[in-house]
């Protein structure tokens, strides 16, 4: 989608636009240096840019000290993702693949080239020789990092392949699913936080309490499932676990279906709130964290999680196709992530932005209202007074920003209205033929 469609989506929010253009024309685009002569390394980035945009952008913005381990550990866990995925692996070779994957990344030369060809990361594990390469070029205590979290991540997702009833019917409890997404993403946060510290840009101490890296891993994941529901279902898989959506429909399909609305929109209630709860220990995480760098790179994902669930929240649309936030209010989100102030109090609009649409008439009410209620009261606790009012540390600061947004919506409207009445009149009412050069200069 160009610029000019995410301006026009973002026509009634001049606050976006104004992002927007300060991103696209002003904000100095993160670019990673590498000779020329290190080829394998170049290609590690260009699979990164395939794999996700998104991670991408804020794995080059990250401090030299430890962008090359993240950008590897990345790649590393999407080539394991690869393999899980597939379906067209049996599970006979899928097995033993994920439980020895820590293993081939000390073998030179290893590459995979038996990946569906639908997958649209096959070609990563057919040239995973090269990442192999960059892995082993890395310093000791960051392989170690990386090989212990791909062993314990690729167990775990073996020991999910295997389960025929989990394949069959999918998540069933609350514990499990809590389980999965500690394997798939849970670990994620906690490899992410070991190569933070071991690089010297975090505390060591922030390792020790391993109970909130899993949180901002399962924060963001049961997110990912939310907003998945459909493209899962018409895969046929189930992640929502069965011990939530049973209590309102008797088969997981029923949820998109015509007649089922209510039951759909309470239910989509009971699994934001089971996400919900994360998001405190999220902003404790993001509270410990010293280095700038690895603020944004932490922060960034979960402001776009916590505004995804709240777009999603009593939105019937979750159902029938996958629910993003605008480019405008993703970009002005990304620009936010500056500090624990900013974020918390993007958390706190949002989750305000959650009671707003809360029913009275939901079960889950008063639970939304309270895990809504612990987010304000974190901001409430942990920011300065000063910080009451979100976006800007002062009042006045706050009016001089929507003053300027304002003005800045109202140019562009004044322009957007004279390029086309430029535009109309030149091809509508002139006739080129008949137009003469001698005629302008005539009176």
């Amino acid at each position: 989608m160009s610029i000019a469609s995410h301006l026009f989506q973002s026509i009634f929010h001049p606050s976006e636009i104004t992002a927007l253009v300060k991103y696209k024309f002003f904000k100095p685009k993160a670019t990673v240096k590498i000779r020329l002569e290190q080829k394998q390394k170049i290609r590690c980035y260009e699979f990164l840019d395939k794999t996700s945009r998104s991670f991408a952008a804020v794995i080059k913005e990250l401090d030299d000290d430890v962008r090359d381990a993240v950008c590897i550990f990345y790649l590393v866990l999407r080539g394991l993702d690869t393999i899980e995925d597939d379906m067209s692996i049996s599970i006979e070779k899928k097995e033993p693949l994920l439980r020895s994957f820590h293993e081939i990344l000390s073998q030179k030369g290893w590459t995979f080239t038996k990946s569906g060809p639908l997958e649209k990361d096959r070609q990563l594990l057919v040239e995973f020789d090269i990442v192999i390469d960059e892995f082993l070029s890395l310093r000791k205590e960051f392989r170690d990092i990386i090989a212990d979290i791909a062993k314990e991540m690729g167990n775990g997702m073996a020991d999910y392949a295997k389960n025929a009833a989990h394949n069959k019917y999918g998540v069933q409890n609350n514990e499990e699913y809590d389980k999965y997404c500690y394997y798939v993403a849970g670990l994620v946060g906690v490899g992410l936080t070991c190569l933070f510290a071991e690089s010297g840009l975090e505390n060591p101490e922030l390792v020790k309490d391993t109970e909130l890296s899993i949180h901002m891993g399962l924060f963001l994941q049961k997110t990912n499932i939310i907003r998945d529901y459909l493209e899962d279902l018409l895969d046929g898989r189930k992640f929502w676990p069965k011990e939530i959506w049973s209590n309102y429909v008797e088969d997981f399909s029923d949820l998109k279906e015509s007649g089922y609305e209510t039951e759909a929109l309470n239910c989509l209630s009971a699994i934001i709130l089971n996400a919900l709860h994360h998001a405190p220990e999220c902003l404790n995480y993001l509270n410990k964290l010293h280095n700038r760098s690895v603020f944004s790179f932490c922060a960034i994902p979960q402001v776009m999680a916590i505004a995804t669930l709240a777009l999603m929240f009593r939105n019937y649309d979750t159902f029938q196709k996958v629910v993003k936030i605008r480019r405008g209010e993703s970009t002005k989100l990304l620009l936010k992530c500056t500090n624990i102030h900013e974020v918390a109090n993007i958390f706190r609009e949002y989750s305000r932005v959650i009671i707003r649409k809360n029913d009275p008439k939901d079960p889950n009410f008063m639970k939304i209202s309270v895990a809504c209620g612990k987010i304000e009261k974190w901001c409430a606790v942990n920011l300065p007074v000063t910080d009451i009012y979100p976006y800007s540390t002062t009042i006045k600061g706050d009016l001089f920003n929507q003053e300027t947004d304002i003005l800045l919506f109202i140019g562009f409207g004044l322009l957007a209205l004279t390029a086309y009445l430029l535009y109309y009149y030149n091809w509508e009412h002139f006739s080129f033929d008949e137009l003469k050069i001698s005629n302008i200069f005539d009176a």
